[in-house]
């Protein structure tokens, strides 16, 4: 049986229109956290709520069909009234990550997803716009908030999959935003998808060794400013890849080398422009495989779950508070738009 159509206000959560008016002024950028599970769940809402931070739930996909989309429904609501059992009034959207058809985008609008992403960046241009302009007019009709993208991101992230980055080209966003009627834009100045961010053939080695990938295009993201100051920016693959947890992933018996991230600092400089969104994925599941990894290492007896997955999701929640504080500048900021 068919599930009937249920709009994200019945849920009681929100679109991402007042966040990202709210980042735009106080000069940071609302955290964009991936998840597929309980533990994750749990942990984002449980750091962005220690941290005070408006936040935003990103499922891809193939994360949709890991849950099942009638089953993530709840689990927004149930997200929620976490939250309020705590005595907070911060809020969140629930938003499709990467959504690669009309089709798709339509279903999650009607599923109860309060902001929707359609990617079709991989299109020539102006099959771009006509694909994105579809989902906007369906999803504005719901009070549903569009992300679209020009340029594309290198690496892997669940089904998106890209050889080589394209560098947005300024000269085309303010025609693209104003032909699909978006609400923001993601952009590719450098960053990239998966924990293998970077070619160490692209990379330098500081002092201590450790590998440094190319700064980000920060005369690109200037530049796109300029042609439509005030608009929402998005960043996707801005996942540090946290180096303490890759070496722990090594130590207990996994295999990541040379797995390069976005350098924290970098992040902290977008997040003071006109980037009000940050997505991070990867460094969630780098941290949750390390202490998994870690805990069945030192128990090779342990078979009751909650003994490997509780550490982990701990482990998590504190990287969701320390991001939101320290490289996205969010935490704090809950209160103010959502009341005390």
């Amino acid at each position: 049986m068919a599930e009937s159509r249920v709009s994200y206000k019945e849920l009681g959560i929100v679109n991402t229109r007042a966040m990202f008016k709210a980042a735009m002024a106080g000069k940071f950028a609302i955290p964009a956290y991936n998840f597929n599970n309980m533990e994750q769940l749990q942990a984002i809402v449980m750091g962005c709520v220690e941290s005070d931070s408006p936040f935003i739930l990103q499922v891809s996909s193939g994360a949709r069909k890991y849950a099942n989309q009638v089953l993530l429904r709840y689990l927004a609501q149930g997200a929620l009234a976490m939250i309020r059992s705590t005595g907070s009034k911060l809020n969140f959207s629930l938003h499709l990550d990467h959504g690669d058809t009309v089709e798709l985008c339509k279903s999650c609008v009607d599923t109860g997803f309060s902001s929707v992403m359609i990617d079709c960046s991989h299109h020539p241009f102006e099959k771009n716009i006509e694909e994105t302009r579809k989902v906007v007019e369906y999803a504005h009709q719901h009070d549903v908030t569009v992300e679209g993208e020009l340029g594309v991101l290198a690496g892997i992230e669940d089904d998106v999959v890209a050889a080589k980055s394209i560098y947005t080209q300024p000269d085309d966003v303010e025609k693209f935003v104003k032909a699909t009627g978006v609400d923001s834009l993601a952009i590719s100045i450098g960053t990239s998808h998966g924990a293998y961010k970077f070619k160490p053939s692209q990379c330098t080695r500081n002092a201590k060794g450790v590998l440094e990938p190319p700064p980000l295009r920060f005369d690109i993201l200037e530049e796109v400013e300029k042609r439509i100051p005030g608009f929402p920016i998005v960043l996707h693959g801005a996942s540090s890849v946290v180096l303490k947890y890759v070496e722990m992933i090594n130590k207990f018996g996994g295999k990541l080398d040379d797995a390069v991230g976005i350098p924290e600092e970098q992040l902290r400089r977008a997040a003071g422009s006109a980037v009000c969104k940050i997505n991070i994925d990867s460094d969630g599941r780098l941290a949750m495989t390390a202490l998994i990894r870690k805990a069945l290492w030192e128990n090779p007896k342990e078979f009751d779950p909650r003994k490997y997955l509780g550490p982990a999701r701990d482990e998590l929640k504190v990287l969701i508070a320390e991001k939101n504080r320290n490289v996205l500048g969010s935490a704090g900021h809950g209160k103010e738009i959502f009341g005390a």
